[in-house]
């Protein structure tokens, strides 16, 4: 095992993000043109949810929400890999971080269920808590 194991889920979550981006413009661009008000009245986000429908807006949230906890994410996955102390349980704590990630995003762009939602991004929490314990443990 090397330590770059580490960057593939790391890598998996900037994928991640692209694709809810795309998404999101998928979503806005066309609802925009069939709300057909003048691109002015989008100078924010609060405006743009008055604008157009929710679900909508489930993309653009989630595209924030993927600027909150995976930074920590990135910056324990470098940190790992960097110091060459990723083990197999970090790892594999790293791709369930991913797999639950994208479980949230799917149901935060999709049918937005709050409970399925807050389980999967609990979860994913967890794992994340635990790679940093784990982290913080390697230099105690």
């Amino acid at each position: 095992m090397t330590s770059g194991q580490i960057l593939v889920p790391m890598l998996g979550m900037m994928v991640l993000t692209a694709v809810v981006w795309f998404v999101l413009y998928a979503r806005r661009i066309p609802a925009m043109k069939r709300a057909r008000r003048p691109v002015q009245e989008y100078t924010t986000p609060e405006k743009g949810v008055l604008q157009l429908p929710e679900d909508v807006n489930y993309p653009a949230n989630n595209f924030k929400n993927l600027f909150e906890l995976p930074v920590l994410f990135y910056a324990l996955c470098l940190y790992l890999h960097v110091t060459g102390t990723a083990t197999q349980l970090d790892i594999v704590a790293a791709w369930a971080f991913l797999v639950f990630r994208i479980a949230h995003s799917t149901i935060h762009c999709t049918v937005n269920l709050v409970m399925a939602r807050f389980t999967t991004y609990a979860l994913a929490a967890l794992a994340l808590w635990f790679l940093l314990a784990r982290a913080v443990w390697g230099v105690l």
